[in-house]
């Protein structure tokens, strides 16, 4: 059967740039590698077909002679009828396009399995709502893996050393063929440490490692709002055969507050106020977060009136800004009237009304117009 163009195995113009020709290659591999289609046959021979073009237009020669006399150029040379031969900067391609296949590494193999890192942790940590605000510093006590001091981390008991692997030789890998070429992966026995413990130590059971209680200092910077986490790197499980440690994810849990109530980096707080203060005007004192305020508060202000402080609110994270505090005043109406309070409302109402007089007549308007 005839072999396809090659420039429209990858979908490029003829002519295209290196670049252009790499980038195609590289979404047509993550697309039909055998890995991620297993036991597609169609996927697998698109995948062939993609290295192949790939193979011959990435170099400059092969390509020349490509395009003058296409794929008879290579007849009669090597696997799949092409010679090839120069695979230089194809390991480092593979190396990207297929580390979420093989964990980072080429799948040519060449050299021992990368350590693998810790595992993450998580610690949910509790705080008020000012240390939120303004910061603190915090002690927490973790249990996480770290390496066993009686086998210094070989998980080997004392006398005894790890043996090298016989399904992978010490490599850590094994290969194995894959479509079109051979790949190596990961040694299913040693799990890539390239070692094999046949004495364990008694204290950590052959894992090199052991759980301990951990303290360290947690910085919870101004600001901060519930539910958020801090990252603290390299405080997480330790790695393996060399492997970087894993991360801690500490997330704050801010405990509610009894006057304030944040939105975003604001703080909205309710204060009640008698009615003589809402009609004939007073300086009415307000908390804030740093002790108590003084709002001047109108004659005639309405209840739910909001007045705003500026600078009083929850200071921006990685800034020196601040939100604003709103305070919400609250006309409050007695359920107990002492005689006197009684009296005097009395004669408010023979002077004012059930309604209030500035209200009166456009309110009785509404009203013909309702049932009008």
């Amino acid at each position: 059967m005839s072999k396809r163009d090659c420039y429209e195995v990858l979908g490029v113009q003829k002519g295209a740039s290196s670049d252009d020709i790499k980038r195609a290659y590289r979404k047509a591999a993550m697309k039909y590698h055998p890995d991620r289609n297993p036991g597609d046959k169609v996927a697998e021979d698109k995948f062939k077909e993609a290295t192949e073009a790939y193979q011959i237009l990435s170099d400059k020669d092969n390509r020349a002679k490509y395009d003058q006399f296409g794929h008879a150029a290579f007849e009669g040379a090597g696997a799949g009828g092409f010679s090839g031969g120069d695979f230089t900067g194809f390991e480092d391609l593979f190396g990207d396009i297929f580390s979420s296949f093989f964990g980072g590494q080429s799948p040519f193999g060449g050299g021992r399995t990368r350590g693998r890192a810790g595992r993450d942790l998580q610690y949910d940590l509790q705080v008020e709502f000012n240390e939120a605000v303004f910061g603190v510093e915090k002690e927490i006590t973790i249990q996480r893996d770290q390496q066993c001091e009686t086998c210094s981390g070989s998980g080997a008991a004392k006398g005894s050393e790890p043996e090298s692997c016989q399904q992978c030789g010490g490599r850590g890998q094994v290969a194995m063929q894959q479509g079109f070429f051979t790949i190596s992966r990961t040694c299913p026995v040693c799990n890539g440490a390239g070692k094999i413990v046949r004495n364990p130590c008694g204290d950590c059971s052959g894992r090199g490692t052991r759980p301990v209680q951990s303290k360290l200092s947690v910085k919870v910077p101004a600001g901060i709002d519930h539910g958020q986490r801090l990252k603290l790197r390299g405080e997480g499980e330790p790695g393996s055969a060399g492997g970087p440690a894993g991360d801690l994810y500490v997330q704050v849990l801010v405990k509610d507050h009894g006057i304030f109530h944040r939105q975003d980096f604001d703080l909205i707080c309710e204060v009640p106020i008698n009615f003589a203060a809402a009609a004939l005007g007073a300086d009415v004192e307000v908390p804030t977060l740093e002790g108590k305020a003084k709002v001047k508060v109108a004659a005639g202000t309405p209840s739910g009136k909001v007045f705003r402080l500026r600078g009083k609110g929850v200071p921006v994270l990685g800034s020196d800004r601040r939100g604003d505090l709103h305070v919400r005043m609250n006309v409050h109406v007695p359920t107990k009237l002492s005689a006197e309070q009684r009296e005097l409302l009395e004669k408010l109402r023979t002077l004012d009304g059930d309604i209030p007089r500035e209200d009166e007549q456009g309110f009785f308007d509404k009203m013909k117009h309702l049932f009008s």
